[in-house]
C-alpha cells in the first residue's frame, strides 16, 4: 500500500493508474476509521480497480468552539486498517499541504446547506464542500464513496458534483450500525458508559417514525413530534432537531409522499450524534 503525503505524489500515482486503464475508487475520510469506513472501502474495491483513501481532519469545517483539537486521530491504526482491507493508496496530508496559504476561495451549495446541520453549524458545509472539491481535483476522475449517516452532506456533495460538472460519480452507501442500532461514528469514542447506553434512542426514534408512516400517517408535523418525544424522553439526550424531508431535495414535504428521509440529531454530554432513515411512503390504495 502506498502512503502519500503530498498532492503532487498522489496525483501522479493516480494519473499513472488511469493511463494504464485502471478505474479509481475514492473514499474521503477524517480518519479514526471504523467499520462504516471499511464498508465504503470494501465497496470501492468491489467496483473499482484501484482504491484510494484520504485521511485529513479538515479545519475549514470546524467552528472555533468545536472539537478540531480533540477530534480522534491515530494514523498508524488507520493505515493498518486500510492495509487489512486491501486499500491501494492512502493520501494523508497535513494542513499545510492542503492549505499552504490563506484560502480565499470557498464552495457553498445554497438551500441544501441552510437547514438542519447547516442551521446548527452555519459554516460547516462550506468547509465540507470546499475540501471535497479540493480532494476531487487532486484525485481526479473517480467513483467517490460516502456513507449515508451524514445524509445531508451526501445530498450536498451530489448536488455540488452535478452543478460543477466534476468528473466524479458520487456513491451513497448504507449506514453501518452497532448491534443495538447505534450508527457507527468516529465521535462515538467520546461517549461515556451511560451516554453510550442512551445513544441508540436516536435509532429507536427513527424506527418509530418510519413505522407510523408505514401504518398510514401522512402528517410531517406528527412524525416530527413523535420522533422528538422519544428522544426527549431520554434524560441524557438533548435534542437538536427531528425532521422529515424529501429524500432528494431535503425540502419539507407535507403531506408525506414518495421517498422521504427521517433525520435526528442530539447531544449526549459533550458528544453530538446524527442518524437518519429512509422511508418509501406507500401510495394510498
Amino acid at each position: 500500500m502506498e502512503v502519500h503525503e503530498t498532492i503532487a505524489s498522489i496525483r501522479q500515482s493516480l494519473l499513472e493508474q488511469r493511463q494504464a486503464g485502471r478505474s479509481v475508487g475514492f473514499v474521503p475520510t477524517m480518519g479514526y476509521l471504523h467499520d462504516g469506513h471499511l464498508s465504503l472501502m470494501a465497496r470501492s474495491r468491489a467496483e473499482c480497480d484501484v482504491t484510494v483513501v484520504s485521511i485529513f481532519v479538515n479545519p475549514l469545517q470546524f467552528a472555533p468552539n468545536e472539537d478540531l483539537s480533540t477530534y480522534p486521530r491515530d494514523l498508524d491504526r488507520d493505515l493498518a486498517r486500510c492495509r487489512r482491507i486491501g486499500v491501494d493508496a492512502v493520501f494523508a496530508p497535513d494542513a499545510s499541504e492542503m492549505y499552504p496559504e490563506q484560502i480565499l476561495t470557498s464552495v457553498s451549495v445554497a438551500e441544501l446547506s441552510s437547514t438542519m446541520e447547516g442551521a446548527v453549524r452555519p459554516a460547516h458545509f462550506t468547509g465540507v464542500a470546499t475540501v471535497v472539491t479540493k480532494l476531487f481535483n487532486i484525485v481526479g476522475p473517480c467513483r467517490a464513496y460516502f456513507g449515508e449517516k451524514d445524509y445531508q452532506q451526501l445530498a450536498i456533495v451530489r448536488k455540488m458534483a452535478r452543478d460543477l460538472d466534476q468528473p466524479v460519480t458520487v456513491v451513497g452507501c448504507p449506514i453501518v450500525r452497532e448491534p443495538d442500532g447505534l450508527a457507527m461514528s468516529s465521535r462515538n469514542v467520546y461517549l461515556d458508559e451511560d451516554e453510550r447506553a442512551a445513544a441508540p434512542v436516536l435509532h429507536r426514534a427513527l424506527q418509530a417514525g418510519a413505522a407510523t408512516i408505514l401504518a398510514g400517517e401522512r402528517s410531517a408535523p406528527a412524525v416530527r413530534h413523535l420522533m422528538a418525544g422519544i428522544v426527549e424522553a431520554e434524560p441524557l439526550a438533548r435534542l437538536d432537531y427531528a425532521e422529515v424531508v424529501d429524500a432528494a431535495t431535503l425540502r419539507p414535504v407535507d403531506p408525506l409522499a414518495g421517498s422521504v428521509r427521517l433525520l435526528v440529531a442530539a447531544r449526549f454530554g459533550r458528544t453530538r450524534l446524527l442518524d437518519n432513515l429512509g422511508v418509501d411512503v406507500p401510495a394510498r390504495g
